[in-house]
């Protein structure tokens, strides 16, 4: 997914991108998730001044993730508003207090969007899901799910500072 910088700086109108973007080595690594759709990336991008370029527009796409609690798999679906603006030329050395931090500066005619689409999949990416906002998750001792029922551990914590005094009464 390329745009030619000059090309879209000169134009008219916007250029409109509607692919799809293979994620999976992104989030590879992550033990909570199971399976990742392609990311559908529907952006435009449009000039906006001399040597910028603004690429705005919507991320969305799914995944199949582990409850953090009692690890149930969840289908989790992200709708991820896009926004970036690309700069002609070289980051100056020292910037300017007036000038806009959030500027990419590209110097090749031809800027390539994934990475810039990958990483705002990962910003905007859960940490952790649950299955229901009530999640018991699993006992601790057995690894019961408590949202199936309750199991005959015992998990009464007691303080270890007063360990001593549970027998005095016995």
């Amino acid at each position: 997914m390329k745009f030619h910088f000059r090309k879209i700086a000169n134009a008219d109108g916007p250029m409109h991108f509607r692919e799809n973007v293979d994620v999976s080595e992104a989030v590879k690594g992550r033990k909570d998730i199971l399976t990742v759709s392609p990311l559908l990336a529907d952006l435009d991008a449009l000039p906006a001044a001399a040597d910028l370029v603004t690429v705005e527009g919507k991320l969305s796409g799914d995944a199949d993730m582990l409850c953090a609690r009692c690890l149930t798999p969840v289908k989790t679906h992200m709708d991820i508003p896009f926004a970036e603006t690309f700069k002609w030329g070289k980051e100056p050395a020292e910037p300017e207090e007036e000038e806009n931090e959030d500027l990419i500066y590209v110097t090749d005619e031809a800027v390539d969007l994934v990475p810039y689409v990958q990483e705002s999949y990962l910003l905007h990416f859960p940490l952790s899901v649950l299955c229901t906002p009530d999640c018991k998750g699993l006992c601790p001792t057995c690894g019961h799910n408590l949202n199936e029922g309750v199991c005959s551990c015992d998990n009464t914590v007691i303080d270890p500072r007063l360990a001593g005094l549970k027998d005095f009464f016995k």
